[in-house]
């Protein structure tokens, strides 16, 4: 039982947020903007985010998405 809750957190905290930020359409591109001297895009960051914070990371991504509001097409 102990392991299945400890597998429960690990997906539920980790893999799941992290699949999120991953496939979003919202959390930009893979590639750095072309006038940065960053060498990762902002899904990278976000990403990155979500594997050091787990699940605050993903809070963190969520609210960033609200106050960017509805995507322009």
């Amino acid at each position: 039982m102990e392991q299945a809750i400890a597998w429960g957190v690990i997906v539920i905290g980790f893999v799941l947020p992290l699949a999120h930020v991953a496939l979003s359409p919202r959390a930009g591109s893979w590639r750095p903007p072309s006038d940065s001297r960053c060498p990762f895009g902002p899904r990278m960051g976000w990403v990155v985010l979500v594997i050091l914070l787990g699940p605050i990371g993903w809070i963190m991504f969520i609210s960033s998405r609200r106050r960017m509001g509805p995507k322009n097409n």
